[in-house]
C-alpha cells in the first residue's frame, strides 16, 4: 500500500482513520487510572538534555548491537499479542519491516501466523516471547519449537499473572482475553526462568517485566542474558514508577553481566538517546510501532522507522556525540515537564492536541 505521511503527526491521524475504535482503544488504553502510562511519558519528559558543543559532527553512527546482531538504530520491535486483528499479514508485517529497515523484532505468542510461518518469511535476527498458557511441559515444547524454527533468542516475559484492568476495552475484548490458560501464568518463579534457560541451551535468553534492581539482580544471578525493563506500557499495574525512573538502579543492578534494554513512553529520538544515556543497551517501540503499522502495514513501519533515524542523528549531533558509546548520564539532567502527560502528549501538533 502507499504510504503518504511526513511526520509522526500525520501518521497518528492516518491510524486513527483507519483503524476501528475498539482497535484503537486496545493500542491506547492502559490499566485503570491510567497512571502508569503517563508516568512513562512524564518520566522521560522530566529529563532534559545536557549538549556539548563545538565538536566535529559531521559522521554520526547511529548504528549497535544487541546480543551480538547489529541493528541500524538502537529501537527495537517490542512484541504485540493482537497485530492480526489490525494488520492483514498479522506479526508478519513487522517481520517485513524489521528485515527490510535492520532491526530486531520480538514475536508473542498470542499473535498470528504461528512462530514457524514468522520464522520462515526471512531470515534476519529475531527474539519469540512466551506468554505462558500451559504447564512446564506446555512451556518446555513451546521454547523447543521457537528454537527449532530458527529463533535468535527466547523472551519471558513476568509480568503478567493477572491480567491488567483495562477500563478502555469493551466487553466484548476483554471476553476474549479472559480465558483459563491464562491462570497458568500465576505460576511463574525463578525455577520457571532456570527451567527454560536448560531448555534453551547457549540460545540468548530475556527476561520481559522488570521494574526494580532487586528482581534484576536475581536475574543477573540467573545468568540471563538480557534484562528487558517493562511496565508493559501501563498496561498491567497501574501507579508504578515510570520506566526510565527505574533504569540507572538497575542497570547498576545487573553491573555490566547482562544486557538493558527498556520500552514504555518512548515515541521520539529524544526519550530514546536519553535512556541511552542513562544506560540501556537499546530501546523497544509498542504504542509507536503500532501506531505505524495502523497507518500502513509493513511500509508504515519503516517510514516511522526512518523517521525516527533522522531525528536520532540530529539529536546526537545537537549533543554533540558521533556514536552511541560517547552517551553517558552527564548529557542528562532533571526537569520540570512542560505538558501534561498522555499517550499523546510527545505530539503537540495533533488537532485538539489528543485523538480520543
Amino acid at each position: 500500500m502507499a504510504v503518504h505521511f511526513n511526520n509522526v503527526h500525520e501518521m497518528l491521524l492516518m491510524a486513527r482513520r483507519n483503524l476501528s475504535q475498539d482497535n484503537w482503544d486496545y493500542i491506547n488504553g492502559a490499566a485503570e487510572t491510567e497512571t502508569s502510562l503517563r508516568r512513562n511519558r512524564m518520566s522521560i519528559d522530566s529529563l532534559a538534555f545536557r549538549p556539548r558543543v563545538c565538536r566535529d559532527v559531521r559522521k554520526i553512527d547511529m548504528s549497535t548491537t544487541f546480543l551480538g546482531d547489529k541493528i541500524r538504530i538502537p529501537v527495537l520491535l517490542a512484541p504485540m499479542g493482537s497485530i492480526h486483528r489490525w494488520t492483514p499479514k498479522g506479526a508478519v508485517e513487522v517481520d517485513i519491516a524489521a528485515e527490510e529497515f535492520g532491526t530486531i523484532n520480538f514475536i508473542s505468542t498470542v499473535t498470528e501466523p504461528s512462530l514457524e510461518e514468522i520464522a520462515a518469511n526471512s531470515p534476519h535476527p529475531k527474539s519469540f516471547q512466551i506468554y505462558v498458557r500451559g504447564d512446564d511441559d506446555w512451556i518446555k515444547a513451546l521454547a523447543k519449537r521457537a528454537v527449532d524454527a530458527g529463533y535468535k533468542s527466547i523472551t519471558l516475559t513476568v509480568d503478567s499473572s493477572f491480567y491488567g484492568n483495562r477500563e478502555r476495552l469493551s466487553p466484548t475484548q476483554m471476553a476474549l482475553r479472559n480465558v483459563p490458560e491464562r491462570d497458568f501464568q500465576k505460576g511463574i518463579t525463578w525455577d520457571t526462568v532456570k527451567m527454560v534457560q536448560d531448555t534453551i541451551g547457549d540460545v540468548p535468553f530475556i527476561v520481559k517485566g522488570i521494574m526494580t534492581g532487586e528482581d534484576a539482580a536475581i536475574a543477573a544471578e540467573h545468568e540471563v542474558d538480557c534484562v528487558y525493563i517493562s511496565n508493559h506500557g501501563g498496561r498491567q499495574m497501574d501507579h508504578v514508577y515510570g520506566n526510565i525512573d527505574t533504569l540507572p538502579e538497575i542497570v547498576a543492578a545487573v553491573d555490566g553481566r547482562c544486557e538493558v534494554i527498556i520500552d514504555g513512553g518512548f515515541t521520539r529520538a529524544g526519550d530514546m538517546i536519553k535512556a541511552i544515556a542513562l544506560g540501556a543497551d537499546a530501546v523497544a517501540i509498542g504504542r509507536l510501532q503500532a501506531w505505524a503499522l495502523g497507518a500502513g502495514e509493513a511500509e508504515g513501519l519503516v517510514k516511522c522507522l526512518e523517521l525516527l533515524e533522522i531525528e536520532i542523528e540530529r539529536t546526537m549531533g545537537l549533543l554533540g556525540v558521533t556514536n552511541l558509546d560517547q552517551l553517558d548520564p552527564s548529557y542528562v539532567g532533571p526537569a520540570m515537564p512542560v505538558r501534561l502527560p498522555h499517550e499523546h502528549s510527545a505530539f503537540p501538533h495533533l488537532p485538539d492536541g489528543r485523538i480520543p
